[in-house]
C-alpha cells in the first residue's frame, strides 16, 4: 500500500483523566523530533480517516480499537513555509485496559491532562489541547508555521486568533 502525502490521522487515547502521549525520539529524521504528540500517520491507499486511525493506532499502540468508538473530533490543516502541507483528522478514544505495547517511533507514557502542557509540543497542539477540553463540537483549525517550525498564524473555525 502507498503513503498518501499530506493526509494523517492522530489520536488521543484517554484513561483516568490522562493521554496517552507519545516521545518522538527514535526516528532519524522525524519532523516531531523529541516533540510529546499522539499516536497517527499517514493514510494509506483506499483508507477512509477512522480506518486510517484505527490501522496506526494497533501498529503504535497494540490497542485494537472498533471504528464506532473513535470521536472524530477535528480538521487540522498545517502549513509551513517550509513547502509541507498536511490535512489531519484529529479524533480521541477511551484506551482499552492493559499497556501498550512498545512503539518503534517513540516511548509511549500516561500523562495527566493537566501536565500535557509542561511537555515538549508543538506550539499549535497546545491550541487543540485547549479546544478538545473547552468543547466536545467538531472544528477546524489551520495552522501555519514559519522555516523555524515558529507558529506564526492560528484560525479557529475560519477565524484569525
Amino acid at each position: 500500500m502507498a503513503r498518501r502525502e499530506g493526509l494523517t490521522t492522530l489520536c488521543y487515547l484517554e484513561r483516568d483523566d490522562k493521554y496517552l502521549m507519545l516521545h518522538r525520539v527514535s526516528k532519524k529524521n522525524d519532523i516531531s523530533k523529541d516533540k510529546w504528540i499522539g499516536v497517527g500517520g499517514h493514510f494509506e491507499d483506499d483508507e477512509s480517516p477512522e480506518e486510517c486511525a484505527k490501522r496506526e493506532i494497533f501498529e503504535e499502540t497494540g490497542y485494537d480499537i472498533p471504528i464506532e468508538e473513535l470521536e472524530y473530533r477535528a480538521v487540522v490543516t498545517f502549513i509551513s513555509q517550509k513547502g509541507d502541507y498536511e490535512l489531519m483528522s484529529l479524533f480521541t478514544a477511551k484506551a482499552p485496559d492493559g499497556e501498550p505495547k512498545d512503539c518503534d517511533e517513540g516511548v509511549l507514557t500516561w500523562v495527566e491532562k493537566e501536565k500535557v502542557y509542561d511537555l515538549n509540543l508543538w506550539e499549535g497542539d497546545k491550541i487543540f489541547f485547549r479546544q478538545l477540553e473547552k468543547s466536545h463540537d467538531f472544528f477546524s483549525l489551520k495552522m501555519v508555521y514559519d522555516k523555524e517550525d515558529n507558529l506564526i498564524e492560528a484560525v479557529l473555525n475560519g477565524k484569525k486568533m
